[in-house]
């Protein structure tokens, strides 16, 4: 595409951003936890469990347990082992696309939205409770661009990209880039957070977060992050614009929490920020349920 081939009509788009949980939201991964199920008899068998299902039973602690008592265990599917040629993730991240492209499973409730973000070149930040290294999790978001764009997708995202780089970089920073350029360094301004990977543990820990060993914790934690790279870069560039932030997850306890979070931390901190939380737990609501939790005041 000519380096000159840009969307003129970006000067006069608001700043949206969007946090996505990834499983169930985005892709339906094919990724269990290994659990153990208490029978009726008392004993305990291996039992694999779904995300989707794990949301539901994690807290009945009577008729689930991790391997051993061992939560590394139950998770095993869910990091980057060494001796993998291909993460887990990678490769249930095709499997998944796979199943959508030949119609064997229904759209996610945020896959469209997904889709259309990278369209538009918006920011964003992946947030899971998975614990890969984030270099995987970018990874994953490059094989959805590039096996579910269709050309003409990326090349409206490429055009909508050069489009912000000449609005608030200028001609010659668009002229300098070639389109894998231009594709990188977006990919690179978003944020990679799974939670329960050991360095963002040790992240969380050592700013003295309270409940640093719980996931909605560690996801507000992520949040918050992505919040504070958002504003550094909307004041490089000079941006004076109303800014809405979008938060989806399949988990009601997280959306719970991260609403809770909006409310008593967020809104009082970035008050010139909308906040919309989607609840997608409920698989047959394209979208999710929706939730403005925090109005927006004059950002300037």
């Amino acid at each position: 595409m000519p380096v000159d081939d840009y969307n003129p009509d970006i000067a006069r788009r608001d700043l949206k951003y969007y946090i996505f949980d990834w499983d169930d939201n985005i892709l339906r991964m094919p990724t269990y936890i290994h659990l153990e199920r208490r029978l009726r008899d008392g004993s305990w068998v291996p039992h694999l469990v779904s995300t989707a299902l794990f949301s539901v039973i994690r807290n009945d602690t009577v008729n689930y347990r991790p391997p051993q008592g061992d939560w590394s265990k139950a998770f095993v599917e869910f990091r980057d082992p060494a001796e993998r040629t291909e993460s887990k993730f990678l490769a249930d991240a095709r499997t998944a696309i796979d199943r959508l492209l030949e119609g064997v499973e229904k759209q996610p409730p945020s896959f469209n939205t997904f889709r259309r973000i990278l369209r538009e070149g918006r920011i964003f930040a992946i947030v899971t409770a998975r614990g890969h290294d984030p270099a995987t999790l970018r990874k994953g978001v490059e094989m959805f661009i590039d096996r579910i764009l269709s050309d003409a997708e990326k090349a409206e995202m490429v055009r909508n990209l050069r489009g912000w780089i000449v609005c608030y970089e200028g001609e010659d920073a668009n002229a300098a880039l070639t389109d894998e350029q231009v594709v990188d360094n977006y990919l690179s301004m978003n944020r990679y957070h799974a939670v329960t990977n050991p360095a963002f543990i040790a992240a969380v820990k050592a700013q003295g977060t309270p409940g640093a060993e719980k996931s909605e914790t560690r996801k507000q934690f992520a949040i918050l992050d992505f919040l504070e790279w958002l504003f550094r870069m909307i004041e490089r560039i000079g941006a004076r614009k109303p800014i809405s932030v979008g938060f989806s997850d399949d988990d009601p306890g997280n959306v719970a929490a991260v609403a809770d979070f909006i409310r008593h931390n967020l809104a009082e901190r970035f008050p010139s920020v909308k906040f919309v939380v989607y609840d997608t737990s409920d698989p047959d609501v394209e979208k999710g349920h929706k939730l403005v939790v925090s109005g927006q005041l004059p950002l300037f």
